[in-house]
């Protein structure tokens, strides 16, 4: 005769089955460099959390999955600095744009004078795509 018993899991055991199952819920986002209205000059620097995702050229993006919870996107171009916070659910892609734009003193005379910018400020513009959340 077969004897079956039913074997409880310890507490251990569901935490860790716990652990497994937080460690596989992600999100993901990605910052674009790739609006018409860029100027093409001067490469934007992009962190999550204090962690460098990395340096964006006219054109680029940079994917990453992160997870889900507050985060806090920064971007800046040595001038202008930029900051995004927001949250993202398990499985969310949360899309952001970044650009260097012209804007007032970008030409002017005295950013010529001076010789070693070439060209006065670039502005940076740094939004969420499709949320409505604006960071400049």
């Amino acid at each position: 005769m077969q004897v079956i018993t039913e074997v409880e899991p310890t507490a251990k055991d569901i935490e860790n089955v716990l652990r497994d199952l937080e460690n596989s819920w992600t999100a993901a986002i990605t910052v674009r460099r790739q609006s018409q209205k860029d100027v093409g000059f001067r490469e934007i620097f992009v962190s999550l959390d204090g962690e460098s995702l990395g340096i964006l050229r006219h054109g680029d993006a940079i994917t990453r999955e992160t997870t889900p919870g507050v985060h806090r996107l920064q971007a800046h171009n040595t001038l202008f600095w930029k900051t995004l916070e927001f949250t993202l659910a398990v499985g969310d892609h949360a899309s952001f744009i970044a650009v260097n734009r012209t804007g007032w003193g970008t030409y002017s005379v005295l950013a010529f004078l001076i010789g070693f910018l070439g060209a006065g400020p670039f502005y940076l513009t740094f939004e969420r795509e499709g949320a409505g959340a604006h960071g400049s």
